[in-house]
C-alpha cells in the first residue's frame, strides 16, 4: 500500500528518489517524504501530508544533498494524516531514520517498553516505535545497525518493510520484510531499493527479491549480503526484469485508467500468446501440464482472492465446473485464512492477485501449504511474493497496471481461467474436442472483438453525462455474468464513490426490488445465453415500477431493447467468455461517470492498489 524507495551510490539521491516516489502514486498515499546523508554525515529528514509535488516545495531551499536516501508515501493505519505521522522517522537521538510498510501488531507493548525506558514519541504510528526500538538495541547491546534491527525484528510482531539509514554512515542502508514486498535493484556501484520494481526500473532491469523473515545489508561498492532473522546467510535471488518505460507512462491519455481499458485488445495477446496454438487451437500452460495429476486427482478447487480478483474467481468457478467438472469454491482469502477451513491433502487451491502481493491472500497461501494442498497462483507482477510462495501457476502478463481500479487485469484473470479450464477439461476428457476448439477459437478472437467493444468510447461516455446525478446503482447479471454485475459495481464505487450493487436478476425481487424508482439506475447484462429470456423477463419487472434501464445488450437485438431505457450494443462471443466482453463497457461507463464528477480517477479516495496489510 505505501510506498518505498531507497539509493545508495554515487548519484544525487534525492531526484532518483522523488522520481520514484512519483511512479508510486498510483498506489494511493496521504503524505510523503525522504531523509538523505549529506557529504558532512548529517541525516536529514524532510516530509509533510499530501502529495509528492508538496513535498517538492517543501523541499526548496533545503539541504537533501547525499549520495544515501530512502524516500516514502503513506497510506494511513496508525494515526490520522499529518505532517508529524508521515515518514520517514527520526530516532529519538535523531541518529537513525526508518521508513515502514505495513503493520507492527504488537506495537503498544512495545512503546510501553520505551516510554519506561525514557523515550518520547511524537506521532501515532507504530513505525516510530520500531526506529526507537532499533536505537535502543544499537546503544544496550553495543552493536551495529544491521544487528540492531536484526534484534528489533526479531521483537517485532506483524508486517513489515523497512528501510534504515543512520547519522555517519553515508554507504549503507539495511532494509528488511515480512509479508510486504521489498525488492532490491542491482547497478554498478550503486543500488536501488523499493516496494516495486516499476519504480527504479529507469536505472537496472536486475533485481534482488528479499524473502519473509529477511534482511538486506545494502553497502555501496560491497556485494550485497542477505541475512535471516537466525542470522544465516541466505542466497541471493537474482532476477533479470524486462519491463518498458512506455508501459509506466500515460500515452495522451488522461488517466492511466482510461489508457489501461483501452490496452486490453493488446494485452489479451500478450496474455495468451505462445499458450493457444493458432492452427491446432491446443492449449499449452506449462503449470497445468508440468502438475496434470495434482488437477486431475483434484477432489476440490479452492479459489482465494479479494476485490476484483474474487469476482475474476467466480467466473473462474463457473468455467471450471462447466468445463472439468471439478467441485470449486471461491473464498474471500481475509475470511478464509480465520474461519479454520477444511483443507484436504487432494485440494488444489489457486490463488488470485494482480500485485502478487495481496497479504490476506499470501496468508491464504501460506495457510493452504501447511495444510498439504497443492497451491497455483494466478498473478500479474513476475517475481512477486505470491509467485514465489505457490507451488506453481501462471502469470496473465498484461503489463503494469497502474489505476488503482483495476481493469485489464480483470481480463486477463479471466482469459487465464479459461484456458487453465481448456487444459485441464482435454486431460479429463470432460469436453469434446469440437466444443474445447470453439471456445479456443473465440479466445483468439477475443482482442479483434475487445477493438470493437472499445468503438463504444463515445457511445458510453454521451451516456455517461446523464446518470452523473445518481446517488445508487443496481447491476444485473446471470450466469457467468453475474460475477461482472458485481464487478461493474465495484468500478463505480471505486471511482465516482457512487454506491452501487450486484445481484443475480433473478434475486432482484427478493429484496432489492424495493429500491426501484425512478431516480435508481439499474445496468442490466442481458446478452445472449441460456438464462436470456429470464433476464428480459427482470427487465420487465423494473419497467413496471418505473425504474430505468441501461442494457449491455448483443448488437441487433431488438426484443432486449424494447425493454431499456437505455442500451450499449456490444459484438458477441462464447457464452463463457462474454464476460471480458461485457466488463468493458460497463469499465468505461464508470470512468466517465467519475471524470464527470470531477473524481481522481486514478487515485480514488481511501484506496490503495496493491493492499499489504489485513
Amino acid at each position: 500500500m505505501c510506498g518505498i524507495v531507497g539509493y545508495v551510490g554515487y548519484r544525487e539521491a534525492c531526484p532518483i528518489l522523488l522520481k520514484g516516489l512519483k511512479r508510486l502514486e498510483y498506489r494511493g498515499y496521504d503524505s510523503a517524504g525522504v531523509a538523505v546523508i549529506n557529504k558532512d554525515g548529517n541525516l536529514n529528514v524532510y516530509k509533510c501530508k499530501g502529495k509528492v509535488s508538496s513535498l517538492e516545495e517543501f523541499l526548496d531551499g533545503k539541504d537533501y544533498s547525499g549520495n544515501i536516501g530512502i524516500a516514502h508515501t503513506r497510506w494511513a493505519t496508525h494515526g490520522e494524516p499529518s505532517d508529524r505521522n508521515a515518514h520517514p522517522h527520526y530516532s529519538q537521538s535523531g541518529q537513525i531514520a526508518l521508513i515502514h510498510n505495513g503493520i507492527i501488531e504488537n506495537f503498544r507493548v512495545l512503546k510501553d517498553a520505551l516510554i519506561q525506558n525514557g523515550y518520547q514519541f511524537k506521532s501515532s504510528t507504530d513505525s516510530e516505535v520500531l526506529v526507537n526500538l532499533i536505537e535502543y538495541i544499537r546503544k544496550e547491546n553495543d552493536c551495529c545497525l544491521s544487528e540492531a534491527v536484526r534484534l528489533a525484528l526479531k521483537q517485532a510482531v506483524g508486517a513489515y518493510a523497512i528501510a534504515v539509514i543512520e547519522k555517519g554512515n553515508p554507504d549503507q542502508i539495511i532494509a528488511a520484510r515480512q509479508s510486504s514486498p521489498m525488492v532490491i535493484g542491482i547497478g554498478e556501484g550503486e543500488y536501488f531499493l523499493s516496494s516495486d520494481a516499476a519504480s527504479i526500473i529507469d536505472y537496472t532491469n536486475d533485481f534482488a527479491y528479499l524473502n519473509d523473515g529477511e534482511i538486506a545489508i545494502i553497502n555501496k561498492n560491497k556485494p550485497l549480503e542477505i541475512k535471516t532473522l537466525e542470522n544465516e546467510t541466505s542466497n541471493l535471488d537474482i532476477r533479470h526484469l524486462e519491463l518498458s518505460i512506455s508501459q509506466l507512462e500515460k500515452g495522451g491519455y488522461p488517466h492511466f485508467m482510461l489508457k489501461e481499458i483501452h490496452e486490453q485488445p493488446n494485452t489479451i495477446i500478450d496474455c495468451i500468446r505462445g499458450r493457444i496454438n493458432p492452427d491446432t487451437a491446443e492449449v499449452k500452460l506449462s503449470g497445468v501440464e508440468l502438475n496434470k495429476d495434482k488437477f486431475l486427482q483434484a477432489g476440490r478447487i479452492i479459489f482465494v482472492a479479494c476485490g476484483t480478483s474474487w469476482h475474476a474467481s467466480l467466473i473462474g468457478e463457473h468455467l471450471i465446473e462447466n468445463l472439468c467438472r471439478i467441485p470449486v469454491e471461491v473464498e474471500y482469502a481475509s475470511e478464509f485464512r480465520y474461519r479454520n477451513p477444511i483443507i484436504r491433502s487432494n485440494d488444489v487451491v489457486i490463488a488470485v492477485s494482480q500485485s502478487g502481493e495481496t497479504a490476506d491472500t499470501l496468508a491464504a497461501v501460506e495457510l493452504a501449504r501447511k495444510a498439504g494442498a497443492f497451491v497455483y497462483g494466478i498473478c500479474n507482477a513476475v517475481g512477486s511474493s505470491i509467485a514465489r510462495a505457490t507451488d506453481s501457476g501462471t502469470y496473465i502478463h498484461v503489463g503494469p497496471e497502474i489505476g488503482v481500479a483495476s481493469t485489464k487485469a480483470f481480463t486477463g484473470q479471466v482469459t487465464v481461467m479459461a484456458m487453465i479450464a481448456l487444459a485441464i477439461a482435454k486431460e479429463k476428457g470432460t469436453i469434446s474436442t469440437e466444443r474445447r476448439q470453439a471456445i479456443a477459437k473465440s479466445l483468439l478472437e477475443l482482442p479483434q472483438t475487445i477493438k470493437k467493444v472499445l468503438e463504444t468510447d463515445k457511445m458510453v461516455a454521451d451516456l455517461s453525462k446523464i446518470f452523473t446525478y445518481a446517488h445508487n446503482f443496481i447491476y444485473l447479471g446471470r450466469g457467468y455474468n453475474y460475477p461482472t454485475a458485481l464487478e461493474g459495481a465495484l468500478k463505480l464505487k471505486e471511482i465516482s464513490y457512487i454506491h452501487a450493487e450486484g445481484y443475480p436478476a433473478a434475486e432482484m425481487k427478493h429484496g432489492p426490488i424495493a429500491l426501484i424508482d425512478a431516480e435508481m439506475p439499474t445496468v442490466v447484462i442481458a446478452v445472449p445465453d441460456h438464462t436470456y429470456e429470464k433476464t428480459v423477463s427482470n427487465m420487465e419487472e423494473i419497467k413496471a415500477r418505473g425504474g430505468k434501464i441501461i442494457a449491455v445488450i448483443a448488437q441487433g437485438d431488438s426484443h432486449a431493447r424494447k425493454s431499456a431505457d437505455y442500451t450499449i450494443e456490444i459484438p458477441t462471443t462464447d457464452e463463457c467468455l462474454m464476460p471480458v466482453i461485457v466488463s468493458i463497457p460497463l469499465q468505461l461507463m464508470a470512468y466517465y461517470i467519475a471524470v464527470y464528477k470531477g473524481r481522481n480517477v486514478d487515485q480514488p479516495r481511501n484506496l490503495a492498489k496493491s493492499v499489504t496489510v489485513e
